[in-house]
């Protein structure tokens, strides 16, 4: 059973990219350097503030415990100084930089251990933020790994391995069954099936025979095929999509952390507090407490706390945020764009339609059609099978079953001759069935199987790719939520996209795109101010995921590549993550800002008392560490 319009099945080449949950020993290591950079500085401020207390109990009255300090100090603070300093010439004031002036202050004050817990509160927000953003995407390097790096090319009759990158156009190549088409081409002989669903989105197999354009990436399934090179490897679809992957993470502009936005008003604030204290007081002790007692640790540590825990309660409902930009910014989505094959719709073709001639029933054509697709791997006799069995239809035996790839198949049921495949193919053996097909055939162009018994058309199964159960109460959800426009963007044809768009509920939808079609639509979106949520399973949605504001990849069924270059991963096909993780999102800024706000207010009422001598630096730095941790108990709430 075949068509002259297939394509394949989504996931044939998953195992070619790494998968999202297993990257290996190298990405492993990354990870673990990461943290372990992350964490050593407040670790050993830790260990250095424990060591200097031990010190003054021993030895009361002697200065090891100002030099255990001192010297932790330099160790700890020194990087955390240089930092900052490095941040405000490139004209960038953060958080950090009360912090900052209040680890230099001590130092010039002789309060070692002010500054030391200074540097504790500021290195330990910062490494709860790196674990927050876990590890970096490896898409471009995932995509390059999955590049096909081998072809055989053929002359005066002899086949040679060269590198793909050898391949120049006008070279005749050879490709084996199971193997990668190397660079963009046109079959010259043979015929097969050619998985081009990594590319396409598409889940049914291309039919490939003479004068059959092949895309670069493509796997051949189940036929040897001899094909001419039309472009070099660099220059064809599969290293598009590559560049098309890197240019669009280099452009994502970065996002203002919620703590640097704050401190654009509290940093000048609490520096103003401090010219004031001096300017009254003379008294620079007093404005190293207020320096003590304004550090920000709310807006150091109170973010990275809720991220975290936001990122664990996604987690817990397999919705997997690669880092924490992706938790703060899917909540304020104003664009969902959403790819459909596989993504709005489930990605496998089904029977729709069985349409019998004159004569004979559906169940009848059913029947015969299961017969001698039962014994064919092709996706769409499966299809029909299970189609068959979900009916109820006793499936009978077959003899003789002879498959032609990518026409049809024939063989004997019941005594009769039974051919099930693409309308030439039926019609080779059917030579006076041009009317019956003609009658049968609607004016939808889609994907369909003809089926002949003894040299008579007898029927015509039509396919179509299932929606998503659901799909209109998650567009309902996500227009509740703030999503104020919802487009369909797709590979197939413009036809099908809107009768898909239009079952959906989606007015707006473009078909026939390319991958570089996706990524310009996305990024003019965003080039527009809109925080667009670009939704995709395949790896030509990859481009398009890394150019969103925020990319969410479907990756039920390992999701390779595609998750690699998305922001937010579901572990489940299930779309209704997608406003779940919105939800998770706004929960946890909310919490992030309630927290951030609460900080800065008892921050302030400290300052002042600070200011007015009320509070000493020692007892400000331990009283900015209370309000820490009233801090991070609050925002650990976003974790439940």
């Amino acid at each position: 059973m075949r068509s002259d319009t297939l394509a394949l099945p989504n996931g044939t080449v998953a195992a070619l990219a790494p998968d999202v949950t297993a990257q290996g020993p190298a990405a492993s290591g990354r990870v673990r350097w990461r943290l372990a950079s992350a964490s050593w500085r407040p670790l050993a401020a830790f260990a250095f503030i424990a060591a200097g207390l031990v010190a003054r109990a021993l030895a009361p009255g002697t200065p090891h415990d100002q030099l255990v300090w001192y010297t932790g100090l330099a160790l700890t603070g020194t990087a955390v100084v240089w930092h900052t300093i490095r941040g405000a010439l490139r004209g960038h004031f953060a958080a950090d930089v009360v912090a900052t002036l209040a680890i230099v202050a001590s130092v010039l004050l002789a309060q070692p251990l002010v500054g030391l817990v200074i540097v504790l509160m500021q290195t330990g927000g910062e490494a709860l933020e790196r674990i927050a953003e876990g590890r970096a995407s490896d898409a471009v390097r995932a995509l390059e790994a999955a590049a096909p790096r081998t072809a055989h090319r053929v002359r005066d009759s002899v086949v040679e391995d060269v590198r793909a990158e050898d391949v120049v156009p006008g070279d005749v190549l050879l490709v084996r069954p199971g193997e990668l088409v190397p660079c963009d081409a046109v079959v010259v002989d043979g015929t097969s099936h050619v998985d081009a669903s990594m590319l396409t989105g598409e889940p049914v197999p291309i039919s490939a025979a003479p004068d059959t354009h092949l895309m670069s990436g493509s796997a051949n399934l189940d036929g040897a095929l001899t094909v001419r090179a039309v472009a070099t490897a660099q220059e064809s679809q599969y290293a598009r999509i590559v560049g098309l992957v890197r240019s669009a993470q280099a452009s994502k502009a970065p996002l203002q952390r919620v703590a640097d936005r704050y401190a654009v008003w509290f940093t000048p604030a609490t520096l103003l507090v401090c010219a004031v204290t001096y300017a009254a007081s003379g008294d620079w002790m007093r404005v190293l407490a207020v320096l003590a007692v304004a550090t920000p640790c709310p807006l150091i540590l109170a973010t990275p706390v809720a991220v975290i825990g936001g990122l664990n309660r996604a987690a817990r409902r397999q919705i997997i945020m690669r880092h924490g930009t992706a938790l703060e910014r899917i909540g304020t989505a104003t664009v969902a764009v959403f790819d459909k094959t596989g993504t709005i719709t489930i990605g496998k073709p089904h029977v729709r339609h069985v349409t019998p001639a004159p004569g004979y029933t559906a169940h009848e054509v059913l029947r015969l059609a299961a017969g001698v697709e039962h014994s064919s791997g092709h996706l769409l006799a499966r299809t029909l099978v299970d189609a068959a069995q979900e009916a109820g239809v006793e499936i009978p035996a077959a003899r003789d079953v002879v498959e032609t790839a990518g026409r049809g198949v024939a063989g004997t049921v019941d005594g009769r001759t039974v051919v099930v495949g693409a309308r030439s193919y039926v019609l080779e053996r059917s030579p006076n069935g041009a009317g019956d097909v003609a009658a049968l055939e609607s004016s939808d162009a889609g994907l369909r199987a003809f089926i002949a018994v003894d040299g008579t058309v007898v029927g015509m199964v039509e396919y179509a790719d299932a929606l998503r159960p659901g799909v209109r109460d998650v567009l309902r959800d996500l227009r509740a939520l703030g999503v104020e426009r919802v487009m369909l963007l797709s590979g197939d044809h413009t036809d099908n996209a809107r009768a898909v768009a239009a079952a959906a509920g989606i007015t707006e939808v473009q078909g026939d795109l390319l991958p570089e079609d996706k990524v310009a639509v996305v990024r003019s979106l965003v080039a527009s101010g809109e925080s667009t949520v670009m939704v995709g399973d395949g790896t030509n949605d990859a481009p398009a995921l890394s150019a969103a504001t925020v990319g969410v990849a479907l990756a039920g069924h390992g999701g390779g590549i595609t998750a690699e270059a998305a922001d937010v991963v579901l572990l489940v096909d299930d779309l209704s993550r997608v406003t779940e993780a919105m939800r998770v999102s706004r929960r946890t800024m909310h919490i992030a800002r309630q927290c951030i706000g609460v900080g800065l207010g008892l921050s302030g009422a400290a300052m002042v008392a600070a200011a007015f001598g009320a509070v000493t630096p020692t007892a400000g730095a331990l009283l900015q560490e209370g309000i820490d941790l009233a801090v991070i108990l609050n925002a650990l709430r976003a974790s439940r």
